[in-house]
Order: C-alpha cells, then structure tokens, then sequence
C-alpha cells in the first residue's frame, strides 16, 4: 500500500478519534454500508461470487481497522510534537519496532486476503476491488472535506 494512502487512512482515523465511542461506531456502520453499496455495484459480483466475497472481505476489513485504528491511534498520541521530543532514543527505538511490527501484521493480513480471493474472484474483479476501494476512500475523503470547509 501506498505511503500516501496510509498516511490519507491514518489522519481520516485520526479525526474521527474526537467523537464519543458510540459516535464512532454510528459513523463506522454508516461508512461500512455505504462501501458495500459501492463496492456491489462497482464490482458487479454474480450471487455465487458475492456469497463467497463478502464473508472474506469483511473479516479482513475488520481486522484492517482494528490494527490500524487501536494500534496506530496509540501511535499518533506518542508522535505528537511534545511527546516526540520529550522521548528518549530507547523509548524511540521500541515505538518505531511496534509501528513496523503493525506495518507487518497489516501486510501479512493483505497478503492472506489476497490468496482467499484468488480462490474466489478472477484476477480481474481483485484489481477492480482495489481501484474502487482507492475511488470509494477518496470519495469518502471529499466529501469529509467539503462537509468541513461548509462548517
């Protein structure tokens, strides 16, 4: 995955990180169901494929946001501007292992869906889940700054 893509995920995460809990499950479901949608209808799935897609992709996507929402939410906190300079290079040292201990589980978690899928869908509709993930996350971003630049 791109730099600039998990940069783009980790400050979308970040933001939502000042509303209540609740708050952010509301809004998770909210953003959840209308990924499905477009992904259904960008990826024009046959009702053998979508039986067998969907249980695989939402275990993983699941597993993506715990990952990266838990484990990189305590990551920012230590990065911010007074925690980083008050660290000591020890300290440094165990917080960059953990960032690429995350960065591994995330890439091995990608890889193994990646070889479920292959099982499930042609190499064709995978690329296409990849381009309409990019297309739904910047159309997700848009719209979040639009909403904020309105307020």
């Amino acid at each position: 995955m791109k730099i600039k893509n998990i940069v783009t995920v980790i400050l979308f995460l970040a933001t939502f990180s000042f509303y209540a809990q609740d708050k952010l499950d509301e809004k998770r479901e909210k953003i959840k169901a209308l990924k499905v949608s477009f992904l259904t209808t960008e990826l024009e799935l046959t009702p053998t494929e979508a039986e067998k897609f969907w249980p695989i992709y939402n275990a993983y996507d699941d597993k993506q946001f715990e990952l990266r929402h838990e484990k990189m939410k305590t990551y920012l906190r230590k990065l911010d501007d007074d925690n980083l300079n008050s660290i000591s290079e020890k300290e440094a040292v165990v917080l960059l292992s953990q960032i690429e201990s995350t960065d591994k589980e995330l890439y091995v978690l990608r890889d193994k869906f990646m070889t479920s899928l292959k099982k499930v869908l042609p190499a064709k509709k995978i690329l296409k889940l990849k381009r309409s993930e990019d297309d739904f996350s910047r159309k997700l971003l848009k719209q979040y700054r639009d909403k904020a630049g309105k307020n």
